[in-house]
């Protein structure tokens, strides 16, 4: 089997997730998958990281949540685990200190955010806006139980990815396929449709789709949705369509 096609969700696996076994609805699953990766990508950018680094990252956790219950496991620690694994998969090694201290001011930031979000009712928004105080960052100490709680979440994660994942961690991410298929289209010259269809690939990291589906089939999708909102005519045949 191609490893562009591996490895994919099975139709049992997608119908019945071990969270929705576990009594966590889909939308609520959905909407952590999506914050979850939205972590990764943060940290990602903060670490000044490969962006092939942070795309495996979040495809191993999006696929980490196929075999394993989001009531088992955190969802920053699962991240910050993809995140060091794929880190070192893709040859771009990060240090493990800088990425807990990075993971770290990402969730004060979120929970001062979420803390400060929900103003009186009584109150104007520009009002309420007004109140909301600065986000100042505490650092840890290296030397307190916050630091090493969140090193042993790590290590913890990165194993438990490896092994619920069965050791391969293979990730075919879908850039060159798209550059491809563009070359074959004719379309190289459209800077319009290329950077279209490389954002749509782009945010697909923040869904399923990447574990659900190929990846011929995930860029096909990408160039269509970039061409029709384009309004670019494919080249079709009367025995095939463009995407066979």
């Amino acid at each position: 089997m191609s490893t562009s096609l591996y490895p994919l969700a099975s139709l049992a696996q997608i119908e019945k997730t071990p969270s929705r076994e576990d009594g966590i609805p889909e939308d609520l699953e959905l909407d952590l998958r999506a914050y979850g990766c939205k972590l990764i990508h943060e940290a990602g950018v903060l670490l000044r990281q490969k962006q092939v680094a942070v795309a495996t990252a979040q495809i191993l956790f999006q696929r980490f949540w196929y075999v394993t219950s989001m009531k088992q496991f955190g969802i920053g620690d699962v991240g910050m685990g993809a995140l060091y694994l794929a880190s070192k998969l893709e040859e771009c090694p990060i240090r493990m200190r800088d990425l807990i201290n990075v993971y770290d001011l990402l969730l004060q930031r979120a929970a001062h955010k979420l803390k400060h979000s929900a103003a009186p009712s009584s109150a104007s928004t520009s009002t309420s806006a007004a109140n909301v105080p600065d986000f100042k960052y505490v650092p840890m100490s290296y030397f307190g139980n916050t630091f090493y709680d969140l090193k042993d979440a790590l290590v913890v994660a990165e194993m438990q990815i490896l092994k619920r994942l069965g050791f391969d961690v293979r990730v075919v991410l879908p850039y060159g396929t798209l550059v491809n298929y563009l070359r074959l289209l004719g379309l190289t010259e459209r800077e319009d449709v290329s950077s279209r269809a490389w954002g749509y690939l782009n945010d697909a990291l923040q869904t399923p789709v990447y574990a659900l589906y190929a990846v011929p089939t995930i860029v096909s999708a990408a160039i269509l949705l970039a061409t029709r909102h384009l309004g670019i005519a494919l080249p079709t045949s009367p025995d095939s369509c463009w995407w066979e």
